[in-house]
């Protein structure tokens, strides 16, 4: 029995290399089904993100070559290229990098949620192709709980430090429920795309996507149920919105305080909370003079996230002794359960010997032998079948001079020093 994790990341390979060793949800049954019959893996599971691509393994003996020459030809790829950007974790090692690895410690973004869902899927596509087993399966559901016990016991992953997650938290502190919230988003880029799914996340109740071209943020809009319009629309949107972020690449102001000004009267001064992420600036700064309006700008964020950092960075040490506190309970009850068949041949062996035995002094009781005879027979004739393999056994390692062996068997069978001695 050994684990392995084996794999690459944004750490240790460029987003060419990472692209190249990347599997489509499409392939990774067949991957799977494929590995552990092209390897000694008899137990195999496959996590693939935008930031890593990691091969968590159970084998009967370690075999990291095996598995990388089978990544690098599943990819086309050479070996030598992918043993240069390539880690291997075994045993114990292995263990604590996937319970790092759920609980956000070895992401990008430290302590970010979306690995641990995203390991949960990983487990669920392996359970579909027939390549999870109990030990493996077992390792899963220790590194969930570990993952679990971070995120409740630490402040790993509560303040933001992504500036899309940053402007949806603030919103959050200043409308208590967004489900009764409605937003218009400016723009239709990578930001404003996150900026969207964190909001949808929460629940927002409409989302409105404003940008230069229709198109773009239709396919945007698309994504999340949301409306899509033009930046000549936003005066009319920003009647009924909530809350307001801004990110495009455009030179001059979108928004002005004029419309503004007539969008708060007739929301007859109910307040709207604005982020402009853009730069330069998509919101004239006078806007944030507005009463009813609360206006933050990427430095806002900035500072936020910077302290918030700070933050996550000394929860994180905390998290990493839930961790590696985590990886040895889950290896100390793994190698408990390898003591289980040989417990269960040591049962079988001694109720065997109990049975004859047991059978020999029925017969000496039907042939007419005394009660207290048999029972004293009985008894000596148990003790010595059950200590003579084990009597023949440490004489052996005796005269071999294994003196490391004989003082487990002390310990095994719970003999004081003073019982050892004649």
């Amino acid at each position: 029995m050994a684990f392995l994790a084996l794999g690459i990341n944004h750490k240790t390979a460029s987003v060419d290399v990472r692209e190249r060793v990347a599997f489509t949800p499409e392939q990774l049954v067949e991957a799977l089904q494929l590995l552990c019959r092209s390897t000694p893996s008899r137990e195999a599971a496959i996590l693939s993100t935008c930031n890593r691509s990691e091969l968590y393994l159970e084998q009967d003996e370690l075999a990291a070559d095996d598995v990388l020459r089978w990544l690098a030809d599943y990819h086309r790829l050479n070996i030598d290229d992918l043993r240069a950007c390539a880690y291997v974790h075994q045993d114990d090692s292995a263990v604590r990098h996937m319970m790092r690895v759920a609980s956000g410690l070895d992401s990008m973004v430290l302590g970010e949620p979306q690995i641990l869902g995203q390991m949960k899927s990983a487990y669920a596509v392996a359970r579909e192709a027939g390549t999870v087993g109990p030990l493996l399966g077992r390792l899963f559901q220790a590194t969930f709980s570990t993952a679990k016990t971070v995120r409740t016991d630490t402040a790993i992953g509560e303040n933001p430090v992504s500036v899309a997650f940053a402007a949806v938290s603030l919103a959050k502190q200043i409308f208590s429920d967004l489900h009764r919230s409605q937003a218009l988003l400016i723009g239709a880029g990578e930001t404003i795309s996150l900026v969207a799914r964190h909001l949808h996340d929460q629940g927002v109740k409409r989302i409105v996507v404003a940008n230069r071209t229709l198109e773009r943020a239709s396919q945007l809009a698309e994504q999340f149920g949301a409306h899509a319009v033009l930046l000549a629309d936003i005066p009319q949107e920003l009647v009924n919105s909530d809350i307001v972020i801004s990110s495009t690449a455009s030179q001059l102001p979108i928004l002005g305080k004029g419309a503004v000004e007539r969008a708060l009267k007739q929301r007859k001064h109910k307040p709207i909370f604005m982020v402009d992420i853009a730069v330069p600036r998509d919101i004239e700064p006078e806007v944030g003079e507005l009463d009813d309006v609360y206006l933050y700008t990427v430095d806002d964020l900035h500072e936020v996230i910077a302290e918030n950092l700070k933050s996550r960075q000394g929860a994180a040490q905390a998290a990493e002794e839930l961790v590696s506190a985590g990886a040895d309970d889950f290896m100390q009850r793994l190698r408990a359960l390898a003591a289980v068949d040989v417990l269960k041949a040591y049962r079988q062996q001694a109720e065997r010997l109990r049975d004859e035995e047991l059978a020999r002094a029925q017969r000496m009781l039907a042939n007419g032998t005394s009660a207290d005879e048999v029972l004293a027979l009985l008894a000596r004739g148990l003790t010595n079948k059950l200590l003579h393999a084990p009597s023949v056994q440490l004489k052996k390692i005796s005269a071999d001079g294994r003196y490391d062996a004989l003082a487990v068997a002390q310990e095994l069978f719970a003999l004081d020093e003073g019982e050892s001695k004649p």
